[in-house]
């Protein structure tokens, strides 16, 4: 997995994530379906003659290329299945039940299922949900399930935080 970060245009109509993964995949088609048609990316763009697509839901954007397609690949090291191993992508979504409800049509078996977790955090410097420092309970409703290549994809709507 290669991370880029992309600057952040000033003006209002066009922005992108800050950081955007690109996952390399081996089969374009098969992960298209996985991501598009059972998790509910949609495509932003596609770069067919690199077998190459950026995707995005809500505000998490993602990219996949064909491994074994044309164009630059960044590797440190042979790709061995399952990939990304070691790293899971958390993504916020409005409706986690909606997107685990898919999974579980598609006849997908979840690496952990659905479940609300609450974590003890200390916020050291207030970002994002995080709007006050010091000790904080937040919950998350969250399932974890491996993409078609092995990567791992924490799927969460967030519960709550509060001071602890």
């Amino acid at each position: 997995m290669t991370c880029w970060a992309y600057p952040r245009r000033m003006d209002s109509e066009q922005r992108s994530a800050s950081l955007v993964p690109e996952l390399d995949v081996t089969n374009l088609a098969r992960s298209m379906t996985f991501y598009v048609d059972v998790v509910g990316f949609s495509i932003v763009f596609e770069r067919p003659a690199e077998r190459f697509a950026y995707l995005a839901i809500g505000g998490a954007e993602l990219m996949l290329q064909d491994a074994a397609g044309p164009g630059r690949r960044f590797r440190t090291a042979p790709l061995e299945h399952p990939f990304g191993r070691g790293i899971n992508l958390q993504v916020a979504l409005p409706d986690v039940d909606a997107t685990y409800a898919a999974v579980l049509a598609s006849d997908i078996e979840p690496v952990i299922p659905l479940e609300d977790r609450w974590y003890d955090v200390d916020v050291v410097t207030p970002s994002g949900r995080w709007a006050a420092v010091g000790p904080m309970k937040a919950g998350n409703r969250q399932f974890v399930v491996a993409d078609p290549d092995g990567y791992l994809l924490r799927f969460y709507t967030g519960l709550s935080t509060s001071r602890v």
